[in-house]
């Protein structure tokens, strides 16, 4: 008898600021075709939307975010902040999603979504039952600067973690992402030449298809 195709993962895709689940999706169709025969991609969208004056020149799609670092509801990643409004909702509705949709096998996020990952990945390090993930994916990736979440990078995670960093990146810079890979044990790293986007050229896509292998041979 054949043997039987194995399962593609499960990957819950969170997405960067300013952005949602359809705009997300839209833009990691490359990422989508690289993975058809390993992985199914589902997305979900932040529960905090971001005003009206918040959005880009030209943009008409509703944005949101993980969670704002000022009261009045905007988020700059490079500022240090005593304030994360909207982050404790993030985590409930995440970890609702999880339960509803999943199992999901890894978590890939980008820009904020990649910081938020960050705390989630450290939440399921200190035990939350409700994240039961075996691998996550940073595009972009960066430490949260709000007080806080100071002490949740205080664990180191120690699930298998790919982190994806562009040289050129103006709106997240590499030191950025480079302090990150401190909270992880055996970091992999995935450097590439461009900026703030989900690189799918074909150097990249033999790193992701590499790194998935792991858990596809685990099935």
């Amino acid at each position: 008898m054949a043997n039987q195709p194995v399962s593609n993962l499960r990957i819950l895709c969170l997405h960067g600021y300013r952005q949602s689940e359809k705009t997300f999706r839209q833009k990691t169709g490359s990422l989508r075709k690289i993975l058809k025969n390993k992985a199914e991609l589902m997305y979900m969208t932040a529960p905090n939307r971001v005003l009206e004056q918040g959005k880009s020149e030209g943009e008409s799609e509703d944005q949101y975010g993980w969670w704002f670092s000022t009261e009045t509801d905007a988020y700059n990643a490079q500022e240090y902040t005593d304030c994360c409004k909207g982050y404790q909702k993030s985590v409930d509705e995440v970890a609702e999603f999880m339960a509803a949709n999943g199992p999901f096998n890894g978590v890939l996020a980008f820009s904020q979504g990649a910081a938020f990952l960050s705390l989630i990945c450290a939440l399921q390090e200190k035990g939350d039952e409700r994240f039961k993930f075996q691998f996550a994916i940073f595009v972009a990736g960066f430490k949260s600067r709000q007080s806080q979440h100071r002490h949740l990078y205080d664990t180191i995670v120690t699930i298998p973690t790919l982190h994806v960093i562009g040289d050129t990146d103006r709106v997240i810079p590499r030191g950025m992402s480079d302090e990150l890979l401190n909270s992880y044990q055996d970091p992999v790293i995935l450097r590439h030449a461009g900026g703030h986007f989900v690189p799918t050229s074909a150097p990249q896509k033999s790193e992701y298809a590499k790194f998935l292998k792991q858990f596809l041979d685990l099935r």
